[in-house]
C-alpha cells in the first residue's frame, strides 16, 4: 500500500467509524504517547531494560502501525500529501548528505 492509499484508508475509517478526527493538538499528544509506547518496546527488546511480566504481549509492528496511523491522521488534517513529502525529503537528504555519512569515520568503527 502506498502512503496516498494509506491516507485515504485512514480518512475513510475515520469518517465511517471514528465520527470525526480528534483535533490536531490532541492527535499530536496521541502521537507522542504512541512514540513512547514504541520506545518502551525498543528499550526492552534492543536496549538494557528487561520486560515486565505484563509486557510479554507487546508487539513492535503494532506499535509502529499506531505511530503511522496517527501520523496519517495529522497529514490528512493538515493537508500534507505524505507521498510527495517523503519523496521531497529523500531528495533533500540525498543532496545534503550524499557524502557526509561516507566520510564519517565514526560509522566505520
Amino acid at each position: 500500500m502506498e502512503l496516498k492509499e494509506a491516507q485515504l484508508k485512514v480518512d475513510e475509517w475515520i469518517k465511517t467509524y471514528g465520527v470525526k478526527y480528534f483535533s490536531e493538538l490532541t492527535n499530536m499528544a496521541i502521537l507522542t504517547e504512541e512514540v513512547g509506547e514504541l520506545a518502551r518496546i525498543i528499550a526492552r527488546k534492543y536496549g538494557d531494560q528487561s520486560f515486565k511480566d505484563d509486557e510479554s504481549e507487546l508487539n513492535l509492528g503494532d506499535e509502529m502501525a499506531d505511530v503511522l496511523w496517527v501520523l496519517l491522521c495529522l497529514a490528512n488534517q493538515t493537508g500534507v500529501d505524505l507521498n510527495k513529502a517523503l519523496i521531497a525529503n529523500i531528495e533533500k537528504k540525498t543532496n545534503r548528505d550524499k557524502e557526509r555519512h561516507k566520510n564519517n569515520k565514526k560509522l566505520y568503527k
